[in-house]
C-alpha cells in the first residue's frame, strides 16, 4: 500500500542544490535560507526522528542543470526509509534509472504534463504505486519547467487526466506560499481531494502545527515540511502526532 489507511504522513524535504541541502523561497534560485553539507546526514537526521520516508528533491536537475544522481545514490545508502524523489526527472530512461537504483516512488512534472503515455508506460513496468505526479500551483494554474511556465490547466483538472494514465499518487505543491512560512489556503487542496481517487500530498507554506491540525480534514495522505523543520518553527517529533488521523 502507497500510504496507510487513516494516516496523513508528516515528511521531511530534503532540497539538493550545488551537493548541500537547502531551502528556497519559492524555489527562486538565490533565496536559500538554509543551507546545510551533506544531504545524505541531513536525510539520516530524519530517519533517526522517525520520519517514515523523506522527500528528496534535485532543484539543479529542476532547473536543467547538473544532475545530483551521486547524491541521491549516497542517501539511498544512508537511510533504510523509502525516498520520494523528484526534480529534473525530464526522460524516460532517467525515471527507469532512479527506480532500478532504488527510490521507492519518483516524482514526475513537467515530463508527465508534457507527455502522460509516460505515466502510462512507468505505471505498467514498475506499479503504479512508485509513479507520483507533481502538480504545482500559481496563481490556480498548474505550472512546469522549475515553476517558469504557466500551463491552461488548474490541479484538479490536471490530475484526473494524469490518474487516467496511471499516476499512483500526485504531489501537490501551492507555489504562491511556498517557502514564505505564512500558511496557505485550504481550498485548492480540497478541491483536488475530492476530484481525484488517488492519494494527495501536499507541499508548499507550511509554517505551524495548526497548518498540519488544518490538513488533516483534507483526505491528503502525506504532507511535505521543509522550511518550517528547519528553521525550527515546527518540532518535527511533536509534527509525528498529527500523522494520525482522529
Amino acid at each position: 500500500m502507497m500510504f496507510p489507511e487513516n494516516k496523513m504522513l508528516i515528511i521531511p524535504a530534503v532540497d539538493i542544490k550545488n551537493g548541500k541541502c537547502v531551502q528556497l523561497v519559492q524555489g527562486k534560485p538565490g533565496t536559500e535560507q538554509i543551507i546545510l553539507e551533506n544531504p545524505h546526514e541531513v536525510a539520516k537526521s530524519w530517519e533517526n526522528k522517525k520520519a517514515s520516508i523523506i522527500h528528496v528533491i534535485d532543484l539543479d536537475g529542476a532547473l536543467g542543470e547538473k544532475d545530483n544522481t551521486a547524491i541521491v545514490k549516497k542517501i539511498l545508502e544512508t537511510v533504510s526509509v523509502p525516498i520520494q524523489m523528484g526534480g529534473g526527472i525530464r526522460s524516460k530512461k532517467y525515471a527507469q534509472k532512479l527506480l532500478d537504483m532504488g527510490v521507492k516512488r519518483i516524482i514526475l512534472g513537467t515530463m508527465a504534463i508534457e507527455d502522460p503515455q509516460i505515466v502510462q508506460d512507468l505505471a505498467d513496468e514498475y506499479g503504479s504505486d512508485r509513479i507520483i505526479v507533481s502538480l504545482d500551483s500559481k496563481d490556480s494554474m498548474v505550472v512546469i519547467k522549475g515553476w517558469t511556465e504557466k500551463t491552461s490547466m488548474k490541479a484538479p483538472e490536471m490530475g484526473q487526466i494524469l490518474e487516467n494514465y496511471g499516476a499512483g499518487g500526485i504531489l501537490f505543491t501551492n507555489v504562491d506560499y511556498e517557502g514564505l512560512l505564512k500558511g496557505f489556503n485550504v481550498d485548492p487542496v480540497l478541491e483536488l481531494v475530492s476530484a481525484v481517487q488517488i492519494p494527495v500530498i501536499y507541499s508548499g507554506g507550511i509554517s505551524s502545527l495548526d497548518d498540519l491540525k488544518k490538513l488533516q480534514n483534507t483526505g491528503v495522505k502525506g504532507v511535505v515540511v521543509g522550511s518550517a523543520i528547519y528553521k525550527g518553527n515546527i518540532d518535527f517529533k511533536k509534527a509525528l502526532k498529527y500523522e494520525n488521523l482522529r
